[in-house]
C-alpha cells in the first residue's frame, strides 16, 4: 500500500490523537499567547483543507492549507509522528501541499512556526523546500518566539528565484538539466 497523502477528516479518532500530540508539543514549548496551532474545530474552518499522510493505513503525518485570499495560502498544522521523522515524510507532505497550492493558483504560500531550538528541524525542512524568512503576514505580529516564512509560487511550480526544486506543471520536482528528477511525494 505504501505512503498515501490525501484529504482527511480531523475528527477521525487516529487523526485527532495525532493532532492532540501536536497541540501538546506546541503548548509545552511556546508561550500561550504565541501558540497558533489549530485544534480540530479550527481545522474544520471552510477556508482550510486538511491532509494526512498514511503509511499502510496508519496516520503518520498531517498538514493543512488555509486560503488567505485567492492568491495567498498558508501552510498549517504540520506534524509528523516522532517514529517517522527523518524518513522524508514531512518533506513529502510539504511537497504535496506546495503542489496543491500551485494547482489552486496561489502565488504565495506562507507559514508561521517557532523560532526556538525546538523548531530547528521544522525551519530546516521549510528552508530546504524553498521557504525563506518573511515579515509577519495575515493576523500574525512580530513575536520573540515566532518565525514567518514564505515561498513565491507560479501556478504549478516554485519560482526559480527561490532555493529548492523547481516544479513542473505536473507538480513533479525538476532539479535541472541532467537531473534524474525527483519524487513527488516529510516537520
Amino acid at each position: 500500500m505504501g505512503l498515501v497523502i490525501g484529504t482527511d477528516d480531523p475528527r477521525a479518532s487516529d487523526v485527532r490523537a495525532l493532532l492532540e500530540r501536536h497541540l501538546t508539543f506546541a503548548r509545552e514549548v511556546t508561550p500561550p499567547e504565541d501558540v497558533f496551532a489549530l485544534d480540530v474545530d479550527g481545522l474544520l474552518d471552510p477556508t482550510i483543507t486538511f491532509f494526512s499522510a498514511r503509511l499502510d493505513g496508519e496516520v503518520i503525518a498531517v498538514g493543512a492549507l488555509k486560503e488567505l485570499d485567492e492568491s495567498h495560502g498558508e501552510l498549517k498544522s504540520m506534524h509528523t509522528v516522532e517514529g517517522a521523522r527523518g524518513r522524508g515524510i514531512g518533506r513529502a507532505m510539504v511537497d504535496h501541499l506546495l503542489s496543491v497550492a500551485g494547482e489552486r493558483g496561489y502565488q504565495r504560500l506562507s507559514l508561521e512556526t517557532g523560532n526556538t531550538d525546538d523548531f530547528v528541524a521544522a525551519r530546516a525542512l521549510y528552508a530546504a523546500a524553498g521557504f525563506a524568512p518573511c515579515e509577519p503576514f495575515g493576523e500574525y505580529v512580530s513575536s520573540g518566539t515566532s518565525a514567518c516564512m514564505s515561498i513565491e509560487l507560479e501556478p504549478g511550480r516554485v519560482t526559480p528565484d527561490r532555493r529548492g526544486p523547481r516544479r513542473s506543471p505536473s507538480g513533479r520536482s525538476r532539479r535541472g538539466p541532467g537531473s534524474s528528477g525527483g519524487r513527488r511525494r516529510e516537520p
